[in-house]
């Protein structure tokens, strides 16, 4: 029987308990509440990309470009290690920013054979506005949690990063 005010995953854990007694699924109460999270945060995160005419690839893209400090350019390889995805990826992203004028490609200075991606003083604007805004919804977001909760949280979810990388 599950607690009045027991979340989705608690009563799935619930449930659990009484189908098979036998199994420990206590570790659903982390990763459960954490896929359902996420998904819900981006769910927020998306809106407020899309009032910029961003989606999470191009955020991605510009945002990566803008921290990489002047003269904001990376190679497609950069992008791609920097943002975690594949380099065929970062192509579709790069083409659909190239197309809105928010980044150019160049031949490399250095190697004709590589290619340079550069933010454009149009897309500096947007990722600075969109960046803007963006931050202020990741503090809305987080305002459920005091700061102590905050770091004592990243750091948790940093060690356990860790040690699945490991």
């Amino acid at each position: 029987m599950t607690q009045p005010g027991t979340d989705h995953v608690g009563r799935i854990m619930a449930q659990w308990a009484a189908a098979r007694p036998d199994l420990d699924a206590s570790p659903q109460g982390v990763i459960g509440r954490l896929h359902r999270l996420a998904a819900r945060l981006t769910e927020e995160l998306v809106a407020v990309y899309g009032r910029y005419g961003l989606g999470e690839g191009e955020f991605d893209v510009l945002a990566t470009l803008r921290r990489a400090g002047a003269p904001y350019e990376l190679t497609p390889g950069e992008l791609a290690a920097q943002t975690m995805v594949s380099s065929g990826a970062v192509t579709k992203r790069v083409d659909r920013c190239v197309e809105q004028g928010w980044v150019t490609r160049r031949v490399s200075d250095d190697d004709a054979r590589g290619r340079v991606v550069a933010l454009t003083d149009a897309g500096r604007a947007l990722i600075d506005e969109a960046f803007t805004a963006h931050m202020a919804n990741e503090h809305r977001l987080v305002g459920a949690l005091d700061e102590r909760e905050r770091a004592r949280l990243a750091d948790l979810l940093e060690q356990w990063g860790r040690a699945l990388d490991a």
